[in-house]
């Protein structure tokens, strides 16, 4: 077919795009780019050639609005205020701020009973773990049950998860307390560790409410899955380890958090072991895990392991207290006192010496705790197949931290082993967290002369059971199937934990996972795609055995945006290419190459200095008698390539809309020529 038969526009602006149906004038004087209609190379039927259009034309502020709004509202939390009358803006808009007015017009006493035993039954798991954590960050045990009603109190009323169950974590103890003591003793200076505690508390929920209202959530993104599995085994070890000097009775324990010295000083203080405290602490410590055990084979006997840490306190207690005059060397809890929080908002620290030491925990234990009670939270709408804005979460995170520092609490956030019991228990909405807040009231109102004979070897015990379940080995073992760079990361993270110290080790992991972002975006994969015989598909000749070269042409596609941290590495790569593709071709005596298309289905997007790369492309091929033709570039890079002025240098035959229409088309071109 020849060149001057029923030809069609190739690519046009706009407004030359109205004119589409009539066919476009011959010749040079034409204004619009045309090509022909051809079979291809691979004597396929007639194939017409498509216009290759522009975006339509928009102002800068158009483009900087849809821009904004797709990187900060992705989900358009507004779409359900379009078209609403003043009054129903405003009744969405109170339940959107505060979600207890969507579901409570209908909560009924169905739900409610519901609520009551899964709430029930979280306490019954988060007043040992209170105590128990608050002692993972040298915090006094108190504060841990404190932590574990005003938290939830707040999250009731702000939050979106029907499932979480809100209070201390043992990662984010464990971060604090590290990262305090290193500056602070919590034994010599106990009034400013705890004002610093409460400070890190303050600055961890300003951080993360931000993050929400800002709708910048992306930035705990950096914790990769592998970053975390990493981290999160590393912890656990540490702070498994850590408990030896609960559970072997020792008295001078190393307060460092590394593995070799917590070792050392398990091994240096062997005199201080107490037979008495290894054969109690031992024996309840396996009586938790085979309850963790059997909720685990069984989930229908969630309940045992729920209810196990609370029974191992008034057990252990109850031993302790008949036995006190045969075993004085189990160390207890001693005096807790009663009654409610008292505000700590004058105990704020927010000038001195260490307020630089109070906003890095913050941030760090922010993003820790915001990490997962999202994930968390997550994790179980999409088992009930509801939706939770993470946004919204943060905010709500942030704002309950922020009142928990002003009352006597330190981070507190999602708990997965919590938010699992209250899952299995059959919470249907967030009030399950209202009625665990009422049974640690009457706990901190009521019972808590009862602890003064708790022993801490039952405390590490549960300290030990809940963090033993961080240890992900299955999740390790498939990133090292899956994806080795993403095992590196989890490694580093999880030997750094080991053995230099939790908040470096976790530095290293996300500066291993920025490096592997850094290293896909700057060296992005390159690939040669032949032509399915009897196809028009073309695919990567490496991977699709089926797939052959197309004669005299060469078929490259780029799998990334090309921009200026990446269009030098791709401009030697594509000579690379095709150097190759010659010394290939004259060994096995083929016919030379005569055109390089770049296939740019995944080029999502292009600088100016990926515009100049390309444009030296085309000089260096064109002086080689190479043709350079560009396939299929979406609409964001065809408008820059048009902006540019770089199309006009690519004349008729230089931008296609697939390859097939490609090869077909320069290949009917070429048998035209006499």
């Amino acid at each position: 077919m020849g060149m001057n038969s029923n030809r069609v526009e190739h690519f046009s602006s706009p407004e030359a795009q109205a004119q589409a149906q009539a066919p476009a004038p011959a010749g040079p004087e034409s204004t619009d780019v045309s090509v022909t209609v051809s079979a291809n190379a691979m004597q396929m039927p007639s194939l017409e050639v498509h216009r290759v259009c522009l975006p339509p034309p928009r102002t800068t502020v158009q483009k900087l609005r849809q821009r904004l709004s797709e990187i900060f509202f992705p989900d358009d939390p507004l779409h359900r205020f379009k078209d609403q009358t003043w009054f129903r803006k405003l009744v969405l808009g109170l339940q959107f701020f505060f979600p207890v007015f969507q579901w409570a017009p209908n909560y009924s006493l169905k739900l409610l009973k519901s609520d009551v035993v899964s709430g029930l039954t979280i306490a019954s798991l988060a007043i040992p773990q209170g105590i128990s954590y608050a002692k993972l960050a040298n915090l006094p045990p108190i504060i841990g049950l404190y932590s574990s009603f005003v938290p939830p109190l707040i999250y009731s009323v702000l939050g979106s998860s029907r499932h979480l169950a809100v209070g201390p974590v043992s990662i984010a103890s464990l971060v604090m307390g590290t990262m305090l003591s290193e500056t602070v003793s919590y034994t010599e200076e106990p009034i400013l560790y705890l004002k610093l505690a409460f400070t890190a508390t303050f600055f961890a929920g300003v951080f993360q409410a931000s993050l929400g209202f800002l709708r910048l959530g992306f930035v705990i993104d950096f914790l990769s899955k592998a970053t975390l599995v990493g981290f999160m085994a590393g912890a656990a070890v540490i702070v498994s380890l850590q408990q030896l000097k609960g559970l072997l009775g020792i008295v001078h324990f190393t307060s460092k958090m590394q593995l070799i010295p917590v070792l050392s000083s398990v091994f240096h203080h062997m005199d201080e072991w107490s037979w008495q405290t290894i054969v109690m602490g031992v024996g309840f410590l396996v009586f938790l895990l085979a309850t963790r055990q059997i909720s685990l084979r069984k989930p229908r006997l969630f309940w045992v392991s729920a209810a196990a840490p609370l029974a191992s306190v008034v057990l252990s207690t109850l031993l302790v207290v008949c036995l006190k005059s045969k075993v004085p060397g189990i160390k207890t809890i001693g005096h807790l006192p009663k009654g409610l929080n008292p505000p700590s908002s004058n105990m704020l620290y927010f000038s001195g010496p260490h307020l630089a030491l109070a906003i890095k925990t913050g941030i760090i234990t922010g993003i820790l705790s915001l990490t997962e009670g999202i994930a968390v939270g997550r994790t179980f709408a999409a088992l009930k197949n509801y939706q939770v804005d993470g946004n919204k979460e943060m905010m709500a995170i942030g704002l309950m931290n922020m009142a928990g520092s002003c009352s006597s609490c330190y981070v507190t956030t999602g708990s997965f082993s919590r938010s699992a019991v209250n899952y299995n228990a059959g919470a249907q909405t967030v009030v399950s967290n209202a009625i665990m807040a009422a049974s640690v009231l009457v706990t901190l109102l009521f019972l808590m002369p009862l602890f003064y004979y708790t022993p801490n070897l039952i405390l590490a015990a549960i300290i030990i059971t809940a963090v033993i379940g961080l240890i992900d080995y299955q999740a390790a073992i498939k990133l090292w199937k899956v994806d080795k760079l993403d095992f590196l990361a989890c490694l580093c993270s999880f030997l750094g934990v080991l053995f230099i110290s939790v908040p470096l080790g976790l530095a290293i992991a996300v500066g291993v996972s920025v490096f592997k972002i850094l290293l896909h975006v700057t060296r992005p994969n390159t690939v040669v795609l032949g032509n399915i015989p009897g196809t028009q598909i073309y695919q990567n000749l490496s991977r699709y055995r089926d797939a052959v070269r197309v004669p005299a042409f060469l078929i490259l596609a780029v799998e990334a945006p090309i921009y200026f941290a990446n269009s030098t590495y791709l401009h030697e790569r594509i000579l690379r290419w095709i150097r190759e593709e010659e010394e290939w071709l004259a060994s096995n005596n083929r016919s030379n190459m005569k055109c390089v298309i770049l296939d740019m289905t995944a080029v999502t997007a292009i600088d100016t200095s990926g515009i100049d790369t390309i444009n030296e492309l085309r000089k260096m091929l064109d002086k080689r008698s190479l043709k350079l033709v560009l396939a299929n570039p979406v609409g964001s890079v065809m408008e820059k390539l048009h902006q540019s002025n770089i199309l006009e240098s690519f004349g008729l035959e230089g931008v296609y809309l697939t390859v097939g229409e490609a090869v077909g088309d320069i290949s009917s071109a070429w048998k035209a020529q006499p």
